[in-house]
């Protein structure tokens, strides 16, 4: 009798284990670079940017772009990341004060032989004020796209003061 107990008690754990395995996400997307902008390190753009320690979205400091006109601000280059039959995903936190015009982020990645190919988030543009929100763009890679090198850019077509904070690089695998 406790025998029988015992087999049908660890059968249910069993079950549940493979349940709860099963549903979850796989379909989340991993991260494969994180750029915190506490500095100014690796930042490509240096003209019009500051770090500002008061403002940010991890309290850790995000960068300050004041911008009289537009202007697209290079933030990061990856290199070769050796991804294909991908959706990557470009996404960060932007505060925006006073903006006249739109912003987004914008992404390029290079591809052997072939150009750079660019992905923007215009389906979210910021203007005016704004508090700390999400904003992302993807680009998908098929079978055989290896992009030599990804590009995270700011876009302010337009002028005003934006700040950018917990930018990170996000890849969800293709069915």
């Amino acid at each position: 009798m406790n025998l029988r107990r015992l087999s049908k008690s660890l059968l249910v754990i069993v079950l549940l284990f493979l349940i709860s395995a099963c549903s979850r996400d796989s379909h989340q997307p991993e991260e494969i670079g994180r750029f915190p902008v506490d500095d100014l390190a690796g930042i490509l753009s240096q003209t019009g940017v500051q770090i500002d320690k008061e403002i940010s979205s991890d309290g850790k400091g995000s960068l300050l772009i004041t911008a009289n006109e537009p202007v697209t601000v290079k933030l990061y280059e990856t290199g070769d990341i050796h991804l294909e039959k991908t959706q990557l995903i470009y996404q960060a936190r932007l505060r925006t004060k006073d903006v006249e015009g739109q912003v987004y982020l914008e992404m390029w990645c290079s591809f052997p032989g072939k150009g750079e190919f660019f992905s923007r988030a215009l389906q979210t543009p910021l203007s005016g004020n704004n508090e700390w929100m999400s904003q992302q763009t993807a680009f998908i890679l098929q079978k055989g796209e290896n992009p030599d090198n990804v590009k995270l850019n700011l876009v302010i077509a337009g002028k005003g003061k934006v700040w950018i904070d917990d930018i990170r690089l996000l890849m969800s695998p293709l069915q």
